[in-house]
Order: structure tokens, then sequence, then C-alpha cells
């Protein structure tokens, strides 16, 4: 492979993570952001065929929202990188496109996988009584997430684009897709647990999705960001102890879960 020499980021990536936060403003804003969350979704929504579809054009927002921040380094990279190649703007698209098919399968199996909770809570009476032990229970897994060698091993990846980058990089449309691919596993296995938090949250709160955007992007990015980690996961063990403790202290984001 070519040297990956700096290079600006490309920039249908800035104007799509743009425009993704504007619509998710604009969603909040316009109070139809209650009406895509998958909780409304599944249990006031239409049909699960029609549901499905809705959700999945919601989530891929959210992914361009607050996902392809934190990878805006190996898109930079892997432009640059393949400046000279005779289809350069479709080879970047397959990579992106790669990154997000991996990002909607999650989204996928998180909704197929609420529904499944939904008719647990409606079947299970101290589930019924007890709402809030799902969302208490998806933070204890964020935290405890946080101090396993999966989120090392997928965050050290994540950190080193281009070590990743001259490892896989292989010219032409198809392996830019299973490099985004690829790269888009990586990702999720770092990121899944706290993605599964902005899964809960949806649009529903432009806080939530910030701060969790920012997390992860520093976890990634940021000088400090490997001594991030346990901190958030011993800030996100806490709150769920105090959730289970005193449910009030559940966010309302999360209590719809």
């Amino acid at each position: 492979m070519q040297t990956v020499r700096a290079a600006g980021t490309p920039t249908a990536i800035p104007a799509l993570i743009a425009i993704a936060w504007a619509l998710a403003a604009l969603a909040q804003l316009s109070g139809s952001a209650a009406f895509l969350h998958h909780d409304a979704l599944i249990e006031r929504g239409p049909a699960l065929q029609i549901a499905l579809p809705l959700f999945v054009l919601a989530w891929l927002v959210m992914i361009a929202a607050m996902m392809l921040p934190s990878s805006l380094p190996l898109f930079r990279m892997f432009a640059a990188a393949s400046a000279n190649q005779p289809r350069t703007l479709p080879s970047l698209a397959a990579c992106v496109g790669g990154y997000v098919v991996v990002w909607t399968a999650f989204g996928m199996a998180a909704f197929a996988g609420d529904v499944f909770v939904h008719r647990a809570v409606d079947r299970i009476l101290w589930l019924h009584t007890h709402p809030w032990a799902v969302a208490g229970g998806v933070l204890w897994v964020a935290g405890v997430f946080q101090f396993t060698p999966l989120k090392d091993a997928c965050l050290r990846a994540c950190r080193l684009p281009g070590n990743f980058l001259m490892r896989h990089y292989r010219r032409g449309v198809r392996a830019a897709f299973d490099l985004g691919y690829r790269h888009g596993l990586f990702c999720a296995g770092c990121c899944w647990a706290l993605m599964l938090i902005g899964f809960a949250a949806g649009f529903a709160s432009l806080w939530w999705m910030a701060a969790l955007t920012a997390l992860m992007v520093y976890e990634k990015t940021g000088r400090h960001g490997r001594a991030a980690v346990p901190i958030a996961g011993l800030v996100l063990m806490i709150w769920s102890a105090l959730v289970f403790v005193h449910p009030s202290w559940l966010p309302r984001a999360l209590s719809g879960i």
C-alpha cells in the first residue's frame, strides 16, 4: 500500500454528520422523535413490517450522528491512501457503506431484542411492576463491559487507524467495502454497549446523544482516552446501582427501554 499522507477529512462525511444532528434536533423539537422511538413503534406503532423500516431510518441517522465522528481518522486516512485510485469517491462511499452495514445490523438486532424484552415485561409480573430494572440492567452491562478484554482489544484497533489501514488496505471498491466492514466490527466490538444506551434513549434526549458521542470519540481519539474507559465504566455501574436502589434516578430518556 502507498504511504498514507496527511489529508483533510472528506467534506461529505462532516456534512452527513451535520445533517444527522440537524435531523435529530428537528425530530426532538417537532415532537416527532417520540413517534420514532423504538418503544413507541413496538407498543403503539404500526405493524412490525412497517415499524422496522421506520426504526432503521431513524437508526441510520443516529449512526451518522454518533458513530461517524469517532471514525473520522480512519476515513480521513483512507481518503488519502486512495486519492490516486481511478474510482476514489466510490471507494470512499463503499468504505463508509461497509461500516454502516455493521451498525445497521446491530440496530436491527437491538430492535429484535427489544421486542423480546417488551413481550417479557408484559408476561412476567415482576418486570411489569419494575420496568426500570431493564434500563438499570442496561446501564450495568454497559459499565461492566468497559472493563472487559474485548473492549480493550477493539479499542486498541480503533485508536490506531493507521496501523489498521496498513494491514488491511487493498485497492478497489469491493476491498474498500470489506475494509469498512472490518473496521465497523472493531468499532461495534468497542462501542456496542454504549450504543445500547443510545438505542434506549433514541432521539428522546440530544444531551444523551451528545454525551455518549463525546465519550466514544474521546475514548478513540483523546490523549487520555484509555484512562477514560474505566472511569466511564465505574460511573455507569454506580448509576445502575442507584437506579436499583432509587428508581427515580433513572434518566427519563431511558424509561421507555
